[in-house]
């Protein structure tokens, strides 16, 4: 289906270091932080369950692109940092992601790309988080 190619198109930048979409926004997040970040500051940013994150962060531990060091202020803040090689796979990653942005944003132009990134977050807001909530009140 559309959508399953969709996920596969976006994911493929990423899928050659065994990791996901979802695995590498983390591992952005983390890149891209000015501040120290912890897995609360990950879960208020993506709007995800805290054991999600975890999942994900524990994943990556074991792949050896991240790893927590204990705040020298707070010793119960566990600040996340990317190893060298979480690093130098950020990059590689993102540069691909970007080179992936700009041919669609060629093809399709900037203004109806961004139409549908509106429309993917209106649906995820909408549709995805009421169905997430739903599942886990029946849980």
């Amino acid at each position: 289906s559309t959508l399953k190619y969709l996920d596969e198109v976006v994911s493929e930048p990423a899928a050659e270091y065994g990791l996901s979409f979802e695995q590498y926004l983390i591992m952005h997040a983390i890149a891209e932080s000015y501040d120290d970040i912890t897995l609360t500051d990950i879960v208020e940013k993506r709007k995800v369950t805290r054991a999600a994150i975890s999942r994900q962060i524990k994943m990556l531990m074991k792949k050896e692109y991240v790893y927590q060091e204990t705040d020298c202020h707070d010793r119960r803040r566990q600040i996340l940092r990317l190893t060298n090689e979480g690093k130098e796979v950020c990059e590689v990653v993102t540069n691909r992601v970007t080179n992936r942005w700009l041919s669609w944003e060629q093809a399709f132009g900037a203004d109806r790309l961004q139409s549908f990134l509106d429309f993917v977050h209106d649906f995820e807001k909408v549709v995805v988080s009421k169905t997430r909530a739903q599942s886990h009140t029946i849980n």
